[in-house]
């Protein structure tokens, strides 16, 4: 039962920060990378579909992506759709190809992001924080229903606590290079 317990609770503390490793995915640097395309849905013959399934998304350089489509007349439907997500990209279509160029980001952007940066990092430690306090209401449930001795439940409580600590040092992390990625130029 403890065990069931400790394992479910770690489980979604990981689930939590790979859940913070996509968001900050999404949070754009300077640099072009191909995920940062993985979420726009494209208008696919009245369908909204991802991207990723009607074109290749390529690095082109280290400030461009490339977007081939497999159908050439889906080109239109993709700038548009890069266009108008929230991403603050201008593509241009050369031919058959999509070429999304990455605007170099000012010091006001930057800071914005950070703060962006930080509020998900806050929203993740608060989540961990909910799964600790979940996990040791049941520890104490079982202990209320005695059906575990109170040293067991103490010791599994310092458990999940360790897991608490665990998730919450690798989220610091996280965001501490995301930081240092943001701020370099």
């Amino acid at each position: 039962m403890i065990a069931d317990i400790k394992k479910n609770a770690e489980q979604k503390m990981k689930k939590t920060v790979e859940a913070l490793k996509a968001d900050l995915g999404k949070v754009r640097t300077g640099r072009a990378h191909t995920g940062l395309l993985d979420h726009v849905m494209v208008d696919y013959y009245g369908n909204p579909t991802p991207l990723p399934q009607v074109a290749n998304v390529t690095l082109l350089d280290g400030r461009t992506i490339g977007v081939s489509p497999w159908e050439k007349k889906m080109a239109q439907a993709i700038e548009k759709a890069i266009r108008d997500c929230d991403l603050g990209l201008n593509p241009m279509t050369q031919g058959d190809m999509v070429r999304v160029p990455m605007p170099a980001l000012t010091e006001e952007r930057r800071k914005d992001l950070i703060k962006v940066v930080r509020h998900e990092g806050e929203n993740a430690r608060v989540a961990v924080r909910n799964i600790r306090r979940d996990a040791n209401t049941q520890l104490k449930d079982l202990l209320k229903k005695k059906s575990v001795a109170e040293d067991e439940e103490r010791r599994a409580q310092d458990e999940v606590q360790k897991l608490t600590d665990r998730s919450i040092s690798e989220i610091e992390k996280l965001l501490e290079v995301k930081e240092a990625d943001l701020m370099a130029i």
